[in-house]
Protein backbone atom coordinates (compact mmCIF):
# COMPACT_ATOMS: atom_id res chain seq x y z
CA UNK A 1 0.00 0.00 0.00
CA UNK A 2 2.82 2.36 0.95
CA UNK A 3 4.57 1.66 -2.38
CA UNK A 4 1.34 2.40 -4.25
CA UNK A 5 0.96 5.74 -2.45
CA UNK A 6 4.57 6.68 -3.23
CA UNK A 7 4.08 5.73 -6.88
CA UNK A 8 0.85 7.73 -7.08
CA UNK A 9 2.51 10.72 -5.41
CA UNK A 10 5.40 10.52 -7.87
CA UNK A 11 2.94 10.42 -10.76
CA UNK A 12 1.21 13.53 -9.45
CA UNK A 13 4.56 15.31 -9.11
CA UNK A 14 5.57 14.35 -12.63
CA UNK A 15 2.27 15.47 -14.12
CA UNK A 16 2.56 18.73 -12.17
CA UNK A 17 6.00 19.33 -13.64
CA UNK A 18 4.64 18.65 -17.10
CA UNK A 19 1.80 21.09 -16.51
CA UNK A 20 4.24 23.72 -15.26
CA UNK A 21 6.10 23.73 -18.56
CA UNK A 22 4.76 26.43 -20.88
CA UNK A 23 5.50 26.92 -24.56
CA UNK A 24 5.10 30.33 -26.13
CA UNK A 25 4.92 30.67 -29.89
CA UNK A 26 6.81 33.59 -31.44
CA UNK A 27 6.43 34.36 -35.15
CA UNK A 28 9.15 36.20 -37.05
CA UNK A 29 8.08 37.61 -40.43
CA UNK A 30 10.91 39.90 -41.64
CA UNK A 31 13.16 36.90 -41.79
CA UNK A 32 16.82 36.38 -42.63
CA UNK A 33 19.37 33.91 -41.22
CA UNK A 34 21.15 36.67 -39.27
CA UNK A 35 17.91 37.96 -37.77
CA UNK A 36 16.73 34.50 -36.76
CA UNK A 37 20.06 33.72 -35.11
CA UNK A 38 19.93 36.97 -33.13
CA UNK A 39 16.29 36.42 -32.16
CA UNK A 40 17.04 32.95 -30.82
CA UNK A 41 19.97 34.35 -28.83
CA UNK A 42 17.73 36.88 -27.07
CA UNK A 43 14.99 34.29 -26.58
CA UNK A 44 17.52 31.97 -24.90
CA UNK A 45 18.09 34.66 -22.27
CA UNK A 46 14.35 34.86 -21.67
CA UNK A 47 14.12 31.09 -21.26
CA UNK A 48 17.03 31.10 -18.81
CA UNK A 49 15.30 33.78 -16.72
CA UNK A 50 11.97 31.93 -16.82
CA UNK A 51 12.58 28.24 -16.00
CA UNK A 52 9.90 25.94 -17.38
CA UNK A 53 9.06 28.28 -20.24
CA UNK A 54 10.07 27.44 -23.78
CA UNK A 55 9.70 29.63 -26.85
CA UNK A 56 9.00 28.11 -30.25
CA UNK A 57 10.33 30.51 -32.90
CA UNK A 58 8.44 30.25 -36.19
CA UNK A 59 10.26 32.06 -39.02
CA UNK A 60 8.22 32.88 -42.11
CA UNK A 61 10.02 33.87 -45.33
CA UNK A 62 9.35 37.59 -45.86
CA UNK A 63 8.31 37.25 -49.50
CA UNK A 64 5.45 34.93 -48.49
CA UNK A 65 4.91 36.07 -44.89
CA UNK A 66 1.72 38.08 -45.43
CA UNK A 67 -0.16 35.17 -47.01
CA UNK A 68 1.37 32.52 -44.74
CA UNK A 69 0.56 34.38 -41.53
CA UNK A 70 -2.99 35.11 -42.70
CA UNK A 71 -3.40 31.39 -43.39
CA UNK A 72 -2.10 30.54 -39.91
CA UNK A 73 -4.57 32.92 -38.29
CA UNK A 74 -7.54 31.66 -40.31
CA UNK A 75 -6.61 28.10 -39.33
CA UNK A 76 -6.54 29.05 -35.65
CA UNK A 77 -2.76 28.62 -35.37
CA UNK A 78 -2.33 31.90 -33.53
CA UNK A 79 0.99 32.62 -31.79
CA UNK A 80 1.46 34.45 -28.51
CA UNK A 81 3.84 37.11 -29.81
CA UNK A 82 4.56 38.18 -33.36
CA UNK A 83 6.87 40.52 -35.20
CA UNK A 84 4.53 43.20 -36.53
CA UNK A 85 5.40 45.26 -39.63
CA UNK A 86 3.85 48.73 -39.68
CA UNK A 87 1.91 47.87 -42.82
CA UNK A 88 0.03 45.02 -41.09
CA UNK A 89 -0.82 46.78 -37.83
CA UNK A 90 -4.14 48.29 -38.85
CA UNK A 91 -5.41 45.06 -40.39
CA UNK A 92 -4.85 42.92 -37.30
CA UNK A 93 -5.60 45.59 -34.68
CA UNK A 94 -8.89 46.65 -36.27
CA UNK A 95 -10.02 43.04 -36.45
CA UNK A 96 -9.58 42.52 -32.71
CA UNK A 97 -6.66 40.12 -33.00
CA UNK A 98 -4.12 42.15 -31.02
CA UNK A 99 -3.90 42.76 -27.27
CA UNK A 100 -3.50 46.30 -25.98
CA UNK A 101 -0.07 46.79 -24.41
CA UNK A 102 -1.18 49.90 -22.54
CA UNK A 103 -1.61 48.19 -19.12
CA UNK A 104 1.89 46.74 -19.38
CA UNK A 105 3.51 49.96 -20.63
CA UNK A 106 1.95 51.86 -17.73
CA UNK A 107 3.95 49.73 -15.28
CA UNK A 108 7.12 49.07 -17.29
CA UNK A 109 10.27 50.73 -15.97
CA UNK A 110 11.64 51.38 -19.47
CA UNK A 111 8.58 53.03 -21.04
CA UNK A 112 9.90 56.52 -20.29
CA UNK A 113 13.15 55.63 -22.07
CA UNK A 114 11.37 54.86 -25.37
CA UNK A 115 11.38 57.73 -27.88
CA UNK A 116 8.15 59.67 -28.22
CA UNK A 117 8.05 58.89 -31.94
CA UNK A 118 8.17 55.15 -31.30
CA UNK A 119 5.33 55.28 -28.79
CA UNK A 120 3.32 57.48 -31.14
CA UNK A 121 3.70 55.05 -34.04
CA UNK A 122 2.93 52.05 -31.85
CA UNK A 123 -0.39 53.78 -31.04
CA UNK A 124 -1.23 54.36 -34.71
CA UNK A 125 -4.56 52.51 -34.41
CA UNK A 126 -7.18 54.00 -32.09
CA UNK A 127 -4.40 55.70 -30.11
CA UNK A 128 -3.76 52.34 -28.46
CA UNK A 129 -0.42 50.53 -28.23
CA UNK A 130 -1.19 47.37 -30.16
CA UNK A 131 2.50 47.18 -31.06
CA UNK A 132 5.72 48.35 -29.47
CA UNK A 133 8.12 49.37 -32.25
CA UNK A 134 11.65 48.01 -31.98
CA UNK A 135 13.23 50.22 -34.62
CA UNK A 136 12.94 52.55 -37.58
CA UNK A 137 13.80 51.85 -41.21
CA UNK A 138 14.76 54.98 -43.15
CA UNK A 139 15.69 54.69 -46.82
CA UNK A 140 18.96 56.17 -48.02
CA UNK A 141 21.13 55.42 -51.06
CA UNK A 142 24.06 53.04 -51.10
CA UNK A 143 26.57 53.61 -53.89
CA UNK A 144 29.56 51.57 -55.06
CA UNK A 145 32.63 53.82 -55.18
CA UNK A 146 34.71 51.35 -57.22
CA UNK A 147 32.05 50.95 -59.91
CA UNK A 148 31.54 54.71 -60.03
CA UNK A 149 35.25 55.29 -60.56
CA UNK A 150 35.43 52.60 -63.25
CA UNK A 151 32.45 54.15 -65.06
CA UNK A 152 33.73 57.71 -64.74
CA UNK A 153 31.12 58.87 -62.23
CA UNK A 154 32.88 61.41 -60.03
CA UNK A 155 30.38 61.74 -57.15
CA UNK A 156 27.12 60.23 -55.94
CA UNK A 157 24.08 61.66 -57.73
CA UNK A 158 22.20 64.40 -55.89
CA UNK A 159 19.25 64.63 -58.30
CA UNK A 160 17.09 62.17 -60.21
CA UNK A 161 18.60 63.39 -63.50
CA UNK A 162 22.10 62.74 -62.15
CA UNK A 163 20.89 59.31 -60.96
CA UNK A 164 19.89 58.39 -64.52
CA UNK A 165 23.15 59.76 -65.95
CA UNK A 166 25.22 57.74 -63.45
CA UNK A 167 23.14 54.62 -64.17
CA UNK A 168 23.73 55.01 -67.91
CA UNK A 169 27.49 55.24 -67.44
CA UNK A 170 27.69 52.22 -65.15
CA UNK A 171 25.40 50.17 -67.39
CA UNK A 172 27.86 50.55 -70.25
CA UNK A 173 30.30 48.37 -68.30
CA UNK A 174 29.99 44.66 -69.27
CA UNK A 175 27.57 42.85 -66.97
CA UNK A 176 27.01 45.93 -64.77
CA UNK A 177 23.92 48.01 -64.08
CA UNK A 178 23.16 51.33 -62.45
CA UNK A 179 20.34 50.39 -60.10
CA UNK A 180 19.31 47.40 -57.99
CA UNK A 181 15.57 47.54 -58.68
CA UNK A 182 13.26 45.79 -56.21
CA UNK A 183 10.53 44.60 -58.58
CA UNK A 184 9.28 41.79 -56.33
CA UNK A 185 8.16 41.56 -52.70
CA UNK A 186 8.62 44.75 -50.68
CA UNK A 187 9.09 46.93 -53.74
CA UNK A 188 6.50 49.57 -52.87
CA UNK A 189 8.98 51.89 -51.10
CA UNK A 190 10.92 52.62 -54.27
CA UNK A 191 7.79 53.44 -56.25
CA UNK A 192 6.54 55.72 -53.46
CA UNK A 193 9.85 57.57 -53.04
CA UNK A 194 10.45 58.24 -56.72
CA UNK A 195 6.77 59.02 -57.37
CA UNK A 196 6.60 61.54 -54.52
CA UNK A 197 9.99 63.02 -55.40
CA UNK A 198 8.94 63.68 -58.97
CA UNK A 199 5.58 65.06 -57.77
CA UNK A 200 7.29 67.27 -55.19
CA UNK A 201 4.92 66.10 -52.45
CA UNK A 202 4.33 63.06 -50.28
CA UNK A 203 0.65 63.87 -49.79
CA UNK A 204 -1.29 60.67 -50.49
CA UNK A 205 -4.85 62.02 -50.39
CA UNK A 206 -6.92 65.10 -51.06
CA UNK A 207 -9.34 66.43 -48.45
CA UNK A 208 -12.22 64.45 -49.95
CA UNK A 209 -10.25 61.19 -49.62
CA UNK A 210 -9.34 60.83 -53.29
CA UNK A 211 -5.85 59.50 -53.92
CA UNK A 212 -3.19 61.71 -55.48
CA UNK A 213 -1.29 58.76 -56.92
CA UNK A 214 -2.63 59.13 -60.45
CA UNK A 215 -1.78 62.84 -60.53
CA UNK A 216 0.63 64.10 -63.19
CA UNK A 217 3.70 64.27 -60.92
CA UNK A 218 3.19 60.82 -59.46
CA UNK A 219 2.69 59.28 -62.90
CA UNK A 220 5.94 60.91 -64.04
CA UNK A 221 7.75 59.32 -61.09
CA UNK A 222 6.28 55.88 -61.70
CA UNK A 223 7.12 56.18 -65.40
CA UNK A 224 10.68 57.19 -64.46
CA UNK A 225 11.13 53.87 -62.60
CA UNK A 226 9.63 51.85 -65.47
CA UNK A 227 11.92 53.61 -67.96
CA UNK A 228 15.01 52.77 -65.85
CA UNK A 229 14.13 49.10 -66.21
CA UNK A 230 13.14 49.23 -69.87
CA UNK A 231 16.38 51.05 -70.77
CA UNK A 232 18.41 48.22 -69.23
CA UNK A 233 19.71 50.33 -66.34
CA UNK A 234 18.60 47.62 -63.89
CA UNK A 235 19.14 43.85 -64.27
CA UNK A 236 16.49 42.09 -66.34
CA UNK A 237 15.66 39.59 -63.59
CA UNK A 238 15.28 42.39 -61.01
CA UNK A 239 11.59 42.43 -61.94
CA UNK A 240 11.34 39.59 -59.40
CA UNK A 241 13.92 40.76 -56.88
CA UNK A 242 13.15 41.07 -53.17
CA UNK A 243 15.35 42.23 -50.30
CA UNK A 244 17.96 39.47 -50.41
CA UNK A 245 18.39 39.74 -54.17
CA UNK A 246 18.86 43.52 -54.31
CA UNK A 247 21.35 43.47 -51.43
CA UNK A 248 23.29 40.65 -53.09
CA UNK A 249 23.15 42.56 -56.37
CA UNK A 250 24.87 45.45 -54.65
CA UNK A 251 27.60 43.66 -52.68
CA UNK A 252 28.52 41.45 -55.65
CA UNK A 253 29.04 44.56 -57.76
CA UNK A 254 26.27 43.74 -60.22
CA UNK A 255 24.66 47.16 -59.76
CA UNK A 256 26.08 50.39 -58.42
CA UNK A 257 23.16 51.93 -56.52
CA UNK A 258 20.67 50.61 -54.02
CA UNK A 259 17.98 52.33 -51.97
CA UNK A 260 17.70 50.57 -48.64
CA UNK A 261 17.32 50.85 -44.89
CA UNK A 262 20.19 50.33 -42.43
CA UNK A 263 19.33 46.62 -42.24
CA UNK A 264 21.10 46.14 -45.56
CA UNK A 265 24.36 47.04 -43.81
CA UNK A 266 24.42 43.61 -42.16
CA UNK A 267 25.19 41.70 -45.33
CA UNK A 268 27.01 44.54 -47.13
CA UNK A 269 29.46 45.30 -44.31
CA UNK A 270 30.38 41.62 -44.09
CA UNK A 271 31.25 41.44 -47.79
CA UNK A 272 32.54 44.86 -48.82
CA UNK A 273 35.36 47.02 -47.52
CA UNK A 274 34.15 50.26 -45.89
CA UNK A 275 36.13 52.35 -48.35
CA UNK A 276 34.42 50.70 -51.34
CA UNK A 277 30.90 51.98 -50.72
CA UNK A 278 29.08 54.93 -49.23
CA UNK A 279 25.60 55.90 -48.04
CA UNK A 280 24.03 59.22 -48.99
CA UNK A 281 20.70 61.06 -49.18
CA UNK A 282 18.18 59.89 -51.76
CA UNK A 283 18.28 61.93 -55.00
CA UNK A 284 16.11 65.04 -55.19
CA UNK A 285 13.48 65.89 -57.75
CA UNK A 286 12.43 69.02 -59.66
CA UNK A 287 11.18 70.65 -56.44
CA UNK A 288 14.60 70.28 -54.80
CA UNK A 289 13.16 67.82 -52.31
CA UNK A 290 13.31 64.07 -51.77
CA UNK A 291 10.88 61.90 -49.83
CA UNK A 292 12.63 58.84 -48.35
CA UNK A 293 10.21 56.40 -46.75
CA UNK A 294 10.49 55.76 -43.04
CA UNK A 295 8.95 52.58 -41.71
CA UNK A 296 9.00 50.64 -38.51
CA UNK A 297 8.32 47.23 -37.07
CA UNK A 298 7.84 45.93 -33.57
CA UNK A 299 6.41 43.26 -31.33
CA UNK A 300 2.72 42.60 -30.75
CA UNK A 301 0.84 40.28 -28.42
CA UNK A 302 -2.03 38.30 -29.89
CA UNK A 303 -5.36 38.67 -28.09
CA UNK A 304 -5.88 34.90 -28.24
CA UNK A 305 -2.75 34.17 -26.19
CA UNK A 306 -3.45 32.06 -23.12
CA UNK A 307 -0.24 33.28 -21.49
CA UNK A 308 -0.41 37.06 -21.68
CA UNK A 309 1.78 37.90 -18.68
CA UNK A 310 4.51 35.57 -19.90
CA UNK A 311 4.10 36.96 -23.42
CA UNK A 312 4.68 40.46 -22.06
CA UNK A 313 7.78 39.23 -20.25
CA UNK A 314 9.05 37.97 -23.61
CA UNK A 315 8.33 41.36 -25.22
CA UNK A 316 10.09 43.02 -22.25
CA UNK A 317 13.19 40.94 -22.95
CA UNK A 318 13.10 41.75 -26.66
CA UNK A 319 12.34 45.45 -26.14
CA UNK A 320 14.43 46.22 -23.05
CA UNK A 321 17.55 48.35 -23.65
CA UNK A 322 19.87 45.33 -23.77
CA UNK A 323 17.72 43.19 -26.06
CA UNK A 324 16.66 46.08 -28.29
CA UNK A 325 20.19 47.31 -28.95
CA UNK A 326 21.47 43.76 -29.54
CA UNK A 327 18.59 43.17 -31.99
CA UNK A 328 19.03 46.43 -33.88
CA UNK A 329 22.78 46.11 -34.18
CA UNK A 330 22.15 42.87 -36.05
CA UNK A 331 19.01 43.88 -37.97
CA UNK A 332 20.17 47.38 -38.88
CA UNK A 333 17.13 49.32 -37.67
CA UNK A 334 17.62 52.57 -35.79
CA UNK A 335 16.78 51.73 -32.14
CA UNK A 336 13.86 53.14 -30.14
CA UNK A 337 15.63 53.70 -26.81
CA UNK A 338 16.85 57.25 -26.15
CA UNK A 339 19.96 55.82 -24.47
CA UNK A 340 21.04 54.08 -27.71
CA UNK A 341 22.07 57.43 -29.20
CA UNK A 342 25.14 57.33 -26.95
CA UNK A 343 26.20 53.92 -28.20
CA UNK A 344 29.49 54.16 -30.20
CA UNK A 345 28.06 51.74 -32.76
CA UNK A 346 25.60 54.37 -34.00
CA UNK A 347 28.25 57.08 -34.06
CA UNK A 348 30.25 55.11 -36.63
CA UNK A 349 30.86 56.20 -40.23
CA UNK A 350 28.43 53.63 -41.66
CA UNK A 351 25.40 55.40 -40.12
CA UNK A 352 26.50 58.89 -41.14
CA UNK A 353 24.42 58.83 -44.33
CA UNK A 354 21.15 58.22 -42.50
CA UNK A 355 21.73 60.84 -39.86
CA UNK A 356 22.74 63.36 -42.55
CA UNK A 357 19.52 62.58 -44.40
CA UNK A 358 17.50 63.09 -41.22
CA UNK A 359 19.13 66.50 -40.75
CA UNK A 360 18.50 67.61 -44.37
CA UNK A 361 15.45 69.93 -44.40
CA UNK A 362 14.83 69.01 -48.05
CA UNK A 363 14.73 65.28 -47.30
CA UNK A 364 11.22 64.73 -45.95
CA UNK A 365 10.67 61.36 -44.21
CA UNK A 366 7.53 59.76 -45.59
CA UNK A 367 5.23 57.56 -43.52
CA UNK A 368 2.96 55.48 -45.72
CA UNK A 369 -0.80 55.31 -44.94
CA UNK A 370 -0.46 52.15 -42.89
CA UNK A 371 -3.48 53.16 -40.80
CA UNK A 372 -5.67 51.87 -43.63
CA UNK A 373 -6.90 48.35 -42.99
CA UNK A 374 -6.59 47.61 -46.72
CA UNK A 375 -2.98 48.76 -46.95
CA UNK A 376 -1.41 45.38 -46.15
CA UNK A 377 -3.06 43.75 -49.18
CA UNK A 378 -2.19 46.78 -51.32
CA UNK A 379 1.50 46.60 -50.43
CA UNK A 380 2.07 42.86 -50.34
CA UNK A 381 -0.15 41.69 -53.17
CA UNK A 382 -1.66 44.32 -55.46
CA UNK A 383 1.47 46.45 -55.89
CA UNK A 384 3.70 43.48 -56.66
CA UNK A 385 1.39 42.19 -59.39
CA UNK A 386 0.65 45.53 -61.06
CA UNK A 387 4.18 46.94 -60.87
CA UNK A 388 5.58 43.80 -62.49
CA UNK A 389 2.96 44.15 -65.23
CA UNK A 390 4.08 47.75 -65.77
CA UNK A 391 7.78 46.86 -65.83
CA UNK A 392 7.11 44.13 -68.41
CA UNK A 393 4.97 46.43 -70.55
CA UNK A 394 1.67 44.61 -70.00
CA UNK A 395 0.08 47.78 -68.61
CA UNK A 396 1.17 51.41 -68.79
CA UNK A 397 2.41 53.37 -65.76
CA UNK A 398 -0.80 55.46 -66.09
CA UNK A 399 -2.96 52.34 -65.89
CA UNK A 400 -1.03 51.16 -62.84
CA UNK A 401 -1.41 54.57 -61.19
CA UNK A 402 -5.16 54.55 -61.84
CA UNK A 403 -5.54 51.09 -60.29
CA UNK A 404 -3.60 52.18 -57.21
CA UNK A 405 -5.54 55.43 -56.90
CA UNK A 406 -8.93 53.71 -57.25
CA UNK A 407 -8.08 51.17 -54.56
CA UNK A 408 -6.62 53.70 -52.12
CA UNK A 409 -9.45 56.19 -52.67
CA UNK A 410 -12.02 53.59 -51.61
CA UNK A 411 -9.92 52.66 -48.57
CA UNK A 412 -9.39 56.29 -47.50
CA UNK A 413 -13.02 57.29 -47.97
CA UNK A 414 -14.12 54.24 -45.96
CA UNK A 415 -11.68 55.29 -43.23
CA UNK A 416 -12.95 58.89 -43.26
CA UNK A 417 -16.58 57.72 -43.09
CA UNK A 418 -15.85 55.88 -39.86
CA UNK A 419 -14.28 58.90 -38.15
Amino acid sequence: MKKLLIAAFATVLMSGAALADTTLKLVEVITSPERTETLKSIVAKFEAANPGTKVEVISLPWGEAFQKFATMVSAGEIPDVMEMPDTWLSLYANNGLLESLEPYLAKWEHTSGITDRALELGRDVNNTAYMLPYGFYLRAMFYNKKLFKEAGVTEPPKTMDEFVAASEKVSKLPGKYGYCLRGGPGGLNGWIMFGATMAGSNKFFNEDGTSTMNGEGWVKGLTWVVDLYKKGLAPKDSVNWGFNEIVAGFYTGTCAMLDQDPDALIAIAERMKPEDYGVTTMPKGPSGKTFPTIGYAGWSMMAASQNKDLSWKLIETLEGPEGNVEWNKRTGALPVHKSAEKDPFYASEQFKGWFAELEDKDAVPTVMPTYLEEFAFFKDSMVIKTSQQALLGDITPEEMANQWADYLTKAQQKYLAKK
